[in-house]
């Protein structure tokens, strides 16, 4: 079995005799030769080429042989610069956009869904390189961020602590609230199809911000528009979900039309597993602080994630959050080592 078979038989919910693995934000700021990489090209540079996405997507696949998924070095910001509002990194940290969103006539001025495969167009041209490359050994993952999260860039202007802007136009002005998320909603659904149709395997729409809504409004603010993302793919085509901070909703979106649902470390992966219908698929949801440790702590940790895990179908070995800039090479060694030498 490949690991690209092995990794498509955990989205359908089979069982195996080890879960596949890969890790959120494998690629990053803890590898060397990805530092030496951005020494020379910025973050923004390395995104918008393909050769140098394609590089930096194949960085930890190199280094740790057992990854069985490939996922695309992009950023979920690319879509809101699609749009024509643009973005950047902060000196001080985080990011800020180029200008926030605070009227109807910006809405109703960003470009509209046709526009973006073709100003995305270098994110197919890296996965078709990709998929040259992993010459279908590998998983290829393609991702976004939800219409909910990248509305709270958009309309703080960047990252945020509180999301004062964000939640208070979700209450005061539904109308125009749900005019922007019509509009997000539409792009993503053009860039997904545009994915897929450069040869992604699965996509992960990742939904980080999805845990600061008021719980009985996740649905309203978030879910619904997840819903018709995925009701707009192609049946059966395995979707990802990854919101964090939203272990009451778990069970609304397993009903999301979504494959998998990854599960952020604060959840304990095999009651979830238990309380979700047979036909979604896990994954996670080792903590990501673990990789900054020891081999000793990530050994234990990942083989007591395992056991706990032990016997059940349709899981998908992963932190459950991206990988930390300071995590060490040993630590992810371990935990590839653990995780592809385990037996079910």
């Amino acid at each position: 079995m490949t690991s690209r078979e092995r990794f498509l038989a955990a989205c359908a919910g089979e069982k195996l005799d080890r879960p596949p693995l890969w890790v959120m934000r494998q690629a990053g700021r803890y590898l060397p030769e990805y530092r030496a990489l951005k020494a020379k090209s910025s973050f923004l540079e390395m995104v918008r080429t393909p050769t140098l996405a394609t590089e930096v997507t194949l960085q930890p696949l190199r280094r740790f042989s057992g990854l069985d998924a490939a996922i695309l070095f992009s950023d979920i910001l690319v879509i809101p610069e699609a749009l024509g509002q643009g973005y950047h990194f902060r000196d001080e940290g985080g990011i800020g956009m180029d200008y926030r969103l605070e009227t109807r006539a910006q809405i109703e001025a960003l470009a509209p869904a046709e526009a973006v495969p073709e100003r995305l167009a270098y994110v197919a041209h890296t996965l078709a390189l990709l998929k040259k490359e992993l010459a279908g050994q590998k998983a290829l993952l393609g991702f976004g961020g939800s219409p909910w999260t990248l509305a709270t860039y958009m309309i703080e202007g960047g990252s945020s602590e509180e999301f004062e802007l964000s939640k208070r136009l979700f209450y005061t002005d539904r109308p125009l609230f749900d005019a922007l998320l019509e509009k997000l909603t539409a792009a993503l659904i053009a860039y997904f199809q545009m994915q897929i149709r450069a040869g992604a395997d699965a996509i992960q729409i990742f939904d980080s911000w999805g845990g600061i809504i008021a719980g009985p409004d996740y649905e309203a603010a978030s879910l619904q528009w997840i819903r018709r993302i995925i009701a707009a793919l192609p049946r059966d085509f395995p979707v990802i979900l990854y919101a964090k901070g939203t272990a009451p909703h778990l069970t609304d979106q397993a009903f999301s039309g979504a494959r998998v649902l990854s599960v952020d470390w604060t959840s304990d992966l095999a009651i979830v597993r238990r309380t979700l219908p047979a036909n979604v698929a896990v994954q996670g949801n080792l903590d990501p602080v673990l990789l900054n440790t020891t081999p000793e702590i990530v050994r234990r940790e990942a083989a007591r994630l395992l056991e706990a895990m032990r016997g059940s179908a349709g899981h998908i070995f992963n932190l459950g959050h991206g990988i930390q800039p300071h995590a060490k090479l040993e630590c992810m060694e371990a935990l590839v080592d653990t995780v592809t030498t385990w037996k079910n």
